[in-house]
């Protein structure tokens, strides 16, 4: 195609509804390249011109580097996702579990030492789940990789990065996770454990089973492949916490986070029991969207 006929071609191909990329070097593919929708330019070869108004140039003036960027494109969006249903999924458990735990307490007038409402978690947990047990494995998800990824067809332009599956799995695994963490809130106080304990074992609970909920946050259709250094972070953030427990001065700055011994296994089963079933949903979920 001679470079003044090449903008009629992607008018003419845009018209038809398709996404049309185009590759050129010199000045009269400027306005081709500007209109296309992914517009490549050469980067040694090219004028300044074409590579000034191109979505992307090629260094390297090689045509396959093209496919490498998809690939990488495509790879980068999908640890986007995966970062976002894990934030977004335990994000909403602590916000179910602190408005649940609030409304109960004011219902039944359940208060603290200092006559404040007993709250589910405190400030500084909260903080603590936060900075502590969400940051290193969401930062490990970017390092994700999944193959595969080239065989499947073109997402939309203007395709969300919270899809109908992603938004489903967040709700549900949200929502799960809360009510196992009230479960452990309402159960142990009915064994004579004290309100503070049966605090600080939600706390511990919510943060452990955050880590472990980075693994089916990254499932979907496809299978990403081991990943060394989220399995680093999640055990990492478990030393962590167990510390918070049993370091006095961490335990003291997170409003008393020292728990019994025997309690470690109500903590550790019902985050393993949470990333089960997580697992499940994932797979449900999935499942319907594939069909």
């Amino acid at each position: 195609v001679r470079p003044e006929q090449k903008l009629l071609l992607v008018e003419t191909l845009q018209a038809q509804g398709q996404i049309v990329a185009m590759t050129g070097d010199g000045v009269n593919d400027a306005p081709a390249l500007k209109r296309s929708d992914v517009g490549v330019a050469m980067g040694q070869r090219g004028s300044d011109v074409s590579r000034e108004v191109a979505d992307l140039v090629l260094l390297d003036d090689n045509f396959a580097t093209i496919v490498g960027a998809i690939e990488e494109g495509r790879g980068i969006y999908e640890n986007v996702q995966k970062f976002l249903r894990f934030l977004f999924s335990t994000n909403l458990s602590e916000v179910l579990l602190v408005a649940c735990g609030a409304l109960v307490a004011f219902l039944i007038d359940l208060r603290d030492q200092s006559g404040g409402l007993m709250l589910p978690l405190t400030a500084a947990q909260i903080l603590w789940i936060n900075l502590m047990t969400d940051g290193l494995p969401a930062l490990a998800l970017a390092l994700d990789r999944t193959p595969g990824l080239m065989r499947q067809k073109p997402r939309p332009a203007d395709s969300p990065l919270l899809d109908r599956p992603s938004v489903r799995f967040v709700i549900a695994v949200g929502t799960m996770k809360a009510a196992l963490a009230l479960t452990v809130l309402g159960a142990l106080p009915q064994f004579g454990y004290t309100l503070e304990i049966t605090r600080a074992a939600a706390f511990h609970f919510m943060a452990i089973g955050q880590l472990f909920l980075t693994y089916p946050s990254r499932n979907t259709s496809t299978h990403p492949l081991t990943n060394r250094y989220l399995h680093a972070a999640v055990l990492g953030g478990i030393a962590l916490q167990v510390a918070a427990a049993w370091v006095p001065l961490f335990s003291a700055m997170l409003g008393g986070a020292a728990i019994p011994s025997e309690l470690w296994t109500v903590v550790f089963g019902a985050a393993f029991l949470s990333w089960g079933l997580a697992e499940v949903l994932s797979r449900i979920i999935w499942r319907r969207s594939a069909r």
